[in-house]
């Protein structure tokens, strides 16, 4: 009895040799690869509440003494001196820091891509 003849498509198929053939597809961007010469404003996150206990305290005395500041003068003075003191650690902070995440912020992005423009021709 005679071994059956399969097609030949079936001999490469369990030879394996429809492997060998096939290559890595081609990727062709769809755009030059470089760097923009500025990136999209956002909005930074907001930082976290401070003085929220003195506020507490503050509006809690406006409420037992209907809300008379001379009963309170010295939870509204604690209040402020506690922003006081929160706006000069805000501002005293330094400017090319990165943000809490770790990040750039997108101000100072656009202004490092404007020190340094991506070159996209030769001259």
């Amino acid at each position: 009895m005679a071994a059956p003849v399969y097609p030949a498509w079936v001999t490469r198929w369990v030879s394996g040799q429809w492997r060998q053939k096939k290559r890595a597809p081609v990727i062709r961007p769809t755009r030059p690869l470089v760097l923009a010469n500025k990136v999209a404003n956002r909005r930074e996150q907001a930082g976290e509440a401070t003085c929220i206990t003195e506020m507490s305290v503050m509006m809690a005395c406006w409420k037992q003494n209907d809300f008379n500041d001379a009963a309170c003068a010295e939870e509204i003075r604690l209040f402020y001196d506690c922003v006081a003191k929160a706006e000069k650690e805000r501002k005293n902070q330094n400017e090319d820091t990165l943000s809490a995440r770790g990040n750039l912020t997108s101000s100072k992005v656009n202004k490092l891509l404007r020190r340094f423009p991506q070159i996209t021709r030769y001259v």
